[in-house]
């Protein structure tokens, strides 16, 4: 099971992201996330680099994979997408993964186009995943579907395919995206939740493919500052994920979660400041068998987090 650390574009400048990643790299971390936002879920995170550009200058500066989750169809033309994965793969083999999903409205709406309803998100997507897939197989792609294509092929194509994963939350999402999807990345939950998605994707077509796990944890010198930290970083975590994805504006999800409470945070985020305890809820999802976890440390003290993980949770894992 790969340990990875997650960079998160909402709440780091680009360059800072950087250096972050290098730090992680170094202290042990196998693998790195980064998250594809046009505007962060808050004002208090206050960034939103452009991933794309990001992932070239940070796997240069590397060893370790990377992975993201891009929503093709709205923000994205399909083709586009397709062209940034092989670009990436071929100068990095091996070292690329991307999943798939239907996105945020909040990161969707600076095209002016209307917000679909969630089914015809889903038809986007499952339109967009077969057209990125052939295009990375050298395909010439004409689609005159929900999202238009003509004649669109990649010249620049890498030698092996990266994985194309899909992103699911839900039991419902995470068995369809087993039949087109080459593994799943899926978010913390009440652990009965997440055996239920597992159960799911390998239930309809995803048996034998590797599943992803964005952990979303809050560690610091005190339990009290952990706690604060997560709540000044990443309360809007406890909102639904139907307020989440239609929700237009940081200023909108900032109004939504005003009423949050830090016991509200404690109940959705895992916070300790007890290297031992998020060992033990790591090795816990070990057990699920996920097969990559990307630890997201929400709070603005990353260092001492690298550092505890790096010298005592990430050699008991090994």
């Amino acid at each position: 099971m790969q340990i990875g650390y997650h960079a998160s574009h909402e709440q780091y400048s680009p360059s800072e992201l950087l250096t972050l990643v290098q730090e992680a790299e170094a202290a042990g971390f196998h693998a790195i996330m980064a998250s594809d936002h046009f505007s962060p879920f808050s004002l208090r995170q206050g960034q939103s680099g452009y991933v794309w550009s990001w992932l070239g200058a940070a796997m240069a500066k590397t060893q370790v994979g990377f992975g993201t989750v891009n929503a093709p169809g709205q923000r994205y033309h399909p083709a586009i997408v397709a062209q940034g994965i092989a670009t990436l793969a071929e100068m990095f083999p091996g070292r690329l993964w991307v999943a798939l999903g239907s996105g945020q409205f909040i990161n969707e709406r600076l095209t002016g186009e209307p917000w679909p309803s969630e089914p015809d998100r889903d038809k986007r997507l499952g339109e967009c995943a077969k057209i990125i897939r052939a295009l990375l197989h050298g395909e010439t792609v004409t689609s005159d579907g929900m999202v238009r294509v003509k004649e669109a092929r990649i010249f620049s194509r890498p030698s092996s395919m990266p994985l194309l994963l899909g992103a699911a939350i839900t039991p419902e999402t995470a068995a369809w995206i087993a039949s087109w999807a080459d593994g799943m990345v899926t978010v913390v939950q009440p652990r009965d939740k997440m055996r239920a998605v597992i159960e799911a994707f390998r239930k309809h077509g995803g048996d034998g493919k590797p599943i992803n796990l964005q952990a979303q944890v809050s560690f610091d010198e005190t339990y009290d500052l952990a706690l604060d930290g997560a709540y000044n970083q990443w309360r809007m975590s406890v909102l639904s994920s139907d307020e989440l994805v239609n929700a237009p504006t940081p200023e909108e999800i900032d109004r939504l979660s005003e009423k949050v409470s830090r016991e509200d945070v404690a109940d959705r985020v895992r916070v300790s400041a007890d290297p031992a305890q998020h060992l033990s809820w790591l090795e816990e999802d070990k057990a699920m068998g996920f097969d990559a976890i990307y630890v997201h440390n929400v709070n603005r003290n990353q260092r001492p987090f690298i550092t505890s993980f790096g010298s005592k949770v990430l050699p008991a894992l090994r």
